[in-house]
């Protein structure tokens, strides 16, 4: 019995372990985490009053920018359109239940979206 008892608790040990390991990995993985998690607060009451006209301002505004050889958007600018075109397809997701998953998936390709990959494809 007593056995057991010692197996239980190191199954649990080493579960907490493994969790709390994966957690700390995932949260140094995106170093400007910290930065769009407070763009996603600061604006997302903001972004799902939108409409479809002012999101696909949004939207053509960002690829008109990012696109154009002579700007070079700050960091916080880029991340700015990133996460708020992510907070849109969160809206989208809730206002459309049959479209909730592929608007999750997107929402999570445009929070993942990098300031260093976009400087790259600036050179």
């Amino acid at each position: 019995m007593k056995k057991i008892k010692y197996i239980v608790v190191y199954i649990v040990f080493l579960s907490c372990s493994v969790s709390t390991a994966l957690a700390q990995d995932k949260k140094t993985l995106d170093s400007d985490a910290i930065i769009k998690e407070s763009i996603y607060h600061k604006y997302k009451k903001v972004v799902w009053a939108f409409d479809k006209k002012d999101f696909d301002a949004l939207f053509f505004d960002f690829f008109q920018k990012q696109n154009d050889s002579n700007i070079q958007l700050t960091k916080e600018e880029f991340y700015t359109y990133t996460i708020k075109i992510a907070i849109y397809s969160e809206k989208y997701g809730m206002l459309y239940k049959n479209k909730k998953a592929e608007a999750q998936q997107t929402k999570k390709e445009w929070f993942d979206k990098k300031y260093t990959d976009y400087l790259e494809s600036k050179k």
